[in-house]
């Protein structure tokens, strides 16, 4: 998602810049695969997992989709900017042209999201590793993100899965998504290849696939919001993003959860 935010500089139009970057997210990044397969592995028979992966990533694409027809009539209500790109003469770049390109743009990168990906993993080390009174904890049940994630567990009991250490696993993805799957391992301690196993203790089928249609909608990483707030200049908006993302994710778990549970 970083570097899909970042090329959106190239479109001439605001309007379209700004809506781009806000759909960006929709589209399911590559670090959320680990969840996926994690999980379909352990609900799911082998010949229908693909199948899973495959409408989850129509699915991201579909709620794009009905989220732009939506801006369109509202914030970025207005008729487009048509598309036009003058191509230039193409040449053989030079070795050296190629390598100090690369090296900015790469540069760039690293400075803007593993700078906040760092800062947001040390935050999450600190709230999975000490307790309210700053004591090291041997168990991560005690630890205050496990405390964040028992009281905020109650708002998504509708969705499913109200278990505290579904909701913990939740706020670690902010930091990176796959770090979704390295929590639940440690909460539900067994190691990460083990963790389909004991996944049925925690979720139900539909309850999972609620789970998943969250996980693929919810706000991006810390370093996606970084690059958010870089392009869009504001760190209200970009707030405003991650609420939203938030807001759409639950709904969209919620109508799969209800709607699942008339035929469950």
């Amino acid at each position: 998602s970083v570097p899909a935010i970042m090329a959106t500089r190239t479109l001439s139009s605001e309007r379209d810049r700004k809506m781009t970057i806000l759909l960006t997210p929709f589209m399911s990044c590559s670090a959320k695969i680990l969840i996926y397969t994690t999980i379909a592995g352990a609900f799911f028979e082998p010949q229908y997992r693909w199948l899973v992966l495959v409408g989850l990533y129509l699915f991201g694409i579909i709620c794009g989709i009905l989220y732009s027809l939506i801006l369109k009539v509202t914030v970025f209500h207005g008729e487009p900017v048509p598309f036009v790109m003058e191509l230039p003469n193409y040449r053989m770049p030079s070795p050296k042209s190629v390598f100090l390109l690369l090296w900015e743009k790469a540069r760039d990168f690293l400075q803007r999201a593993f700078t906040v990906i760092f800062i947001a993993t040390i935050i999450i080390w600190f709230l999975q590793s000490f307790d309210t009174r700053l004591n090291v904890v041997d168990d991560s049940a005690d630890s205050l993100l496990a405390m964040i994630g028992k009281f905020i567990a109650p708002i998504f009991k509708p969705l499913g899965f109200g278990d505290w250490r579904a909701v913990t696993a939740l706020i670690s993805g902010f930091t990176a998504k796959e770090a979704v799957v390295s929590t639940l391992s440690v909460l539900m301690n067994t190691g990460t290849a083990q963790l389909g196993s004991v996944l049925p203790s925690l979720f139900t089928g539909l309850s999972a696939v609620s789970f998943l249609v969250f996980t693929l909608l919810y706000t991006p990483c810390v370093a996606a919001g970084a690059t958010i707030k870089k392009e869009l200049g504001s760190r209200i908006k970009t707030v405003g993003v991650v609420f939203m993302q938030c807001a759409v994710a639950y709904i969209a778990s919620f109508i799969v959860y209800s709607v699942g549970g008339l035929f469950v």
